[in-house]
């Protein structure tokens, strides 16, 4: 259920052991590398972590050498950016991970050529998922109809061994559930009221500034105010700007820009702006929830039925998790599909695939948790999370700057290695022991070249 990237890698998966999979689509896909309908944050910056990456070469071999042919910029972290958090500008240091900052649409346009050329995938586009077929022990297909502007329109049978929700955040699968006697899952959240604006400009030449590839002011409970420019492959870049409930960016060309001079803590994209060409209108983003369902836990669901992506777990889109994530869990499902040992029950499949995002909500859900007006049933912390908190502040004090810290909470960040990486002996050294490493004090102009 859902054409989006968890979608498509997940049929991408199960054709490998089915005779056939449907992907239910509610949108027409475009014709090119256009927003799909059913995205709403499709205008809105989008990367792919290193994590991401790695998921997706494996998926579709050759696929990142595809992407970068296609002229998506890959931008070297810290040294091609701009970078500032807490009045603190960061080293641009040499790169030790890398991110795709090229539009959603190129990537997805991408992988549903790769996908959708298995003659065992189909698509039903245009049509939407009105119901489970089944009961609370088993799900054997979906009612569907056709999205034809009539409520009331005809409802059709698609049976199936195994419905995928992949439906995305709004999700409906909760109503579903119940109506066939089974639980919906329990939902977690945390809500910052975070807002976002984004708009396309053409700066001078395409470029920032000679070395810089983008620039990018990161949130902190104590300036909870962001924003950046960030490249995509045509050589314009993605302005954005957020902020919280009460103060949210607005969508007028000229109050954006006003919102970006008087907001952002520094001149630095204001003053680019003055010399950039907007060639779109700016749109607005305002679902940011972090969202997660925990179909792990115990309940009365059906065999037959799992949830990926977002609609499984949904994080704040402006830690870049999204679609890494999605990658991430097609992998987990692959692997749990061919594992020669355990028979891949719903239960289990679900518990892996949820396992596949508990980085993602740990950085996502954690960091939301100290903003100021955050609400939701999943605040609280305990014991082992203040603990944890009270080292990561030490880390985000040493990151901007530090050589050793830095590359190691970078690779945390980007989903290629795991939290326990921070914990190893020279990282904590130099959290635990070491004082916060000078950073610049005005935005630096160039990478820093090694031994100069």
């Amino acid at each position: 259920m859902g054409g989006s990237l968890a979608g498509l890698l997940a049929a991408h998966v199960l054709a490998g052991h089915a005779d056939r999979v449907t992907v239910v689509e509610r949108d027409r896909f475009p014709a090119g590398t256009g927003p799909r309908p059913g995205v709403p944050q499709a205008r809105h910056p989008h990367v792919l972590l290193e994590g991401g990456q790695v998921a997706l070469e494996s998926l579709l071999p050759g696929f990142v050498a595809e992407l970068r042919a296609a002229g998506a910029p890959r931008v070297g972290m810290p040294s091609d950016l701009v970078q500032q958090q807490d009045g603190r500008w960061f080293r641009r240091l040499p790169a030790t991970t890398h991110i795709y900052t090229g539009s959603r649409a190129q990537l997805e346009e991408l992988v549903r050529r790769r996908v959708l050329a298995n003659p065992l995938i189909s698509v039903a586009e245009k049509t939407e998922v009105t119901g489970l077929l089944g009961d609370a022990r088993r799900v054997r297909g979906v009612l569907v109809r056709e999205r034809s502007g009539d409520a009331r329109g005809t409802r059709q049978v698609l049976e199936a061994d195994l419905v995928v929700d992949a439906s995305g955040a709004g999700t409906k699968a909760p109503q579903w559930l119940t109506a066939v006697g089974a639980e919906a899952a329990r939902e977690e959240t945390i809500e910052t009221g975070l807002a976002y604006s984004s708009r396309v400009y053409r700066g001078p030449n395409g470029v920032l500034d000679g070395d810089t590839r983008g620039y990018y002011v990161y949130p902190s409970p104590a300036q909870v105010y962001a924003g950046g420019a960030l490249p995509l492959e045509d050589g314009t870049h993605l302005v954005v700007v957020s902020g919280l409930r009460g103060d949210e960016p607005p969508t007028d060309g000229d109050e954006f820009v006003t919102y970006v001079r008087k907001r952002l803590p520094h001149p630095l994209l204001h003053r680019w702006l003055g010399e950039a060409e907007p060639l779109t209108p700016a749109f607005a983003f305002r679902r940011t929830a972090n969202i997660r369902r925990r179909y792990d836990l115990p309940g009365r669901r059906p065999a037959g039925f799992l949830a990926i992506g977002d609609a499984l777990c949904t994080f704040n889109p402006i830690y870049g998790q999204g679609m890494a994530v999605a990658a991430m869990s097609a992998v987990v499902l692959r692997d749990a599909l061919a594992g020669p040992r355990r028979s891949p029950t719903t239960r289990r499949v679900q518990k892996a695939l949820l396992a596949a995002s508990r980085q993602a909500w740990d950085i996502s859900a954690g960091s939301d948790r100290s903003m100021p007006g955050a609400v939701g049933n999943a605040l609280a912390a305990g014991p082992a999370d203040r603990v944890a908190d009270r080292y990561l502040r030490r880390v985000l004090e040493r990151y901007p700057g530090d050589p050793v810290v830095g590359p190691a909470f970078r690779s945390v960040l980007g989903l290629c290695a795991p939290v326990t990486s921070l914990f190893a002996p020279s990282v904590a050294r130099a959290v635990l022991f070491g004082p916060p490493a000078p950073t610049p004090a005005e935005p630096p102009t160039a990478p820093e070249v090694p031994g100069r």
